[in-house]
C-alpha cells in the first residue's frame, strides 16, 4: 500500500474538537445564528487580512491595539452602511422589489398573449389554476416568507453582535495570539480552518457576483437600450443579481428567472436574446469559475448542487447559503487528512 495512505491516529483533543465544532455547526442553523456567525466571519477575515499591513507600520504593542481596535470599527461601520443602503434602495421607489414582484406577476398572467401557441399549452389552463398553485407554494414556503419579512430587526441584530464579537476575537488575537492549552488550542485550529473556508468561499463568489453583475449591467443598462428596449425597474434588477449571486449555482438562477420574465413583459423576442445572452455569460462564467473558485475550494458545480439540496433538505433556506463554507470547510479536513 503506498505511503500516502498512511495516517496518523488522530488524538483524543483532536476528535473532542471535530465534536465540538460538528455541534456548534449544527446549532448554529438549528438556532437561526447563521448571519451572526457569518458577519463575525467577515469581520474577522476582513481585519485578518489588513491588520498585518497596518501592524507593520507601527511600532508597540498598544499601538497596534489601537490600530486593530480602530479598523474593526471601521469595517463594522462600512457593512452596516452597505447593508442598510442596499435595504433602503430596495425599498425606495427606484428600486422597489414589491414593484419587481408586482410586476413579474403581471407578466406572468398575461404571457398567454405574447407566448406562442405551442409553449400556451404548457401553462395552467385558468387564472384560478395558477392562483391556487401560486397559494400552494406560500403555503408551502410561509416559514421562509416570515423569516425574510417579520424576523429581519432579529436578524440584523444577531448580525451586529456577530460583528461586534468578530472584531474582539480579531483584537484578541493581535493581543494575545492562539490559545495553548490543549483542547482550547485544538478548537481554534478548527475555528481557524471555517475561518478559512468562508474566506476562500465568500471572497471567491464575491468577485464572481462582480463580474455577473457587470455583464448584466452592461446588457441591461448599454446594450438594449441601443436597440431602444428599456426594461422597467433595471437597477433592481441589477443590484438582485449581485445580491444572488453570492449563492454559488443557485443564485444564477433567480436573477436570471428575474430578467427572462421582465424581458418577456416586453416581447417574446427580447425574452429569447435575454436568455441568451445569459446562457452565454454563465458559459464564460464556467471557465472563471474553474479558475477563481476551483483553484480556492477544490470543488466542482456538482458538488456544491448535492450539498445544498442536502442542506436545504436538512436546514431550509438557511442550509443553501450554509452549504458552500460548510462542504468547503469539511473537505478541507478530510483533504488535509489525505482521505479525499
Amino acid at each position: 500500500m503506498p505511503d500516502t495512505y498512511t495516517r496518523r491516529r488522530p488524538e483524543l483533543v483532536e476528535i473532542a474538537a471535530w465534536a465540538l465544532m460538528a455541534t456548534a455547526l449544527v446549532l448554529v442553523l438549528r438556532l437561526h445564528l447563521l448571519s451572526a456567525l457569518f458577519a463575525g466571519l467577515l469581520v474577522f477575515e476582513l481585519v485578518h487580512i489588513i491588520a498585518p499591513k497596518l501592524q507593520r507600520r507601527l511600532s508597540g504593542r498598544g499601538p497596534q491595539m489601537v490600530a486593530v481596535a480602530i479598523l474593526s470599527a471601521v469595517i463594522i461601520g462600512l457593512i452596516g452602511a452597505l447593508a442598510v443602503g442596499t435595504i433602503a434602495f430596495m425599498r425606495s421607489e427606484a428600486g422597489s422589489f414589491p414593484a419587481l414582484l408586482s410586476k413579474m406577476a403581471e407578466i406572468i398572467e398575461s404571457a398567454r398573449a405574447a407566448l406562442p401557441p405551442w409553449l400556451v399549452q404548457y401553462l395552467p389552463d385558468e387564472e384560478a389554476d395558477l392562483r391556487a398553485s401560486s397559494t400552494e407554494w406560500l403555503r408551502e414556503h410561509a416559514a421562509e416568507l416570515r423569516l425574510m419579512g417579520a424576523e429581519t430587526l432579529r436578524v440584523s441584530v444577531h448580525m451586529l453582535i456577530g460583528m461586534v464579537i468578530g472584531a474582539m476575537l480579531a483584537l484578541r488575537e493581535a493581543v494575545a495570539g492562539t490559545a495553548q492549552r490543549p483542547l482550547a488550542y485544538a478548537v481554534s485550529m478548527q475555528a481557524e480552518k471555517l475561518g478559512d473556508a468562508f474566506r476562500r468561499v465568500v471572497f471567491a463568489q464575491v468577485r464572481i457576483s462582480l463580474l455577473n453583475t457587470m455583464f448584466t449591467a452592461i446588457y441591461l443598462a448599454v446594450v438594449l437600450p441601443l436597440f431602444g428596449i428599456n426594461l422597467p425597474l433595471t437597477k433592481t434588477m441589477i443590484v438582485i443579481t449581485f445580491v444572488a449571486g453570492l449563492l454559488p449555482v443557485v443564485g444564477n438562477l433567480i436573477s436570471n428567472t428575474v430578467i427572462v420574465i421582465v424581458s418577456l413583459g416586453y416581447s417574446i423576442h427580447v425574452a429569447i436574446a435575454s436568455l441568451v445572452f445569459l446562457v452565454v455569460i454563465h458559459k464564460l462564467e464556467y471557465f472563471l469559475n474553474a479558475k477563481i473558485i476551483g483553484s480556492r475550494i477544490q470543488s466542482r458545480a456538482w458538488e456544491l448542487l448535492i450539498a445544498m439540496l442536502a442542506m436545504e433538505a436538512a436546514f431550509g433556506l438557511a442550509g443553501v447559503v450554509a452549504a458552500p463554507i460548510y462542504y468547503a470547510y469539511v473537505k478541507a479536513e478530510l483533504a488535509e487528512r489525505g482521505l479525499v
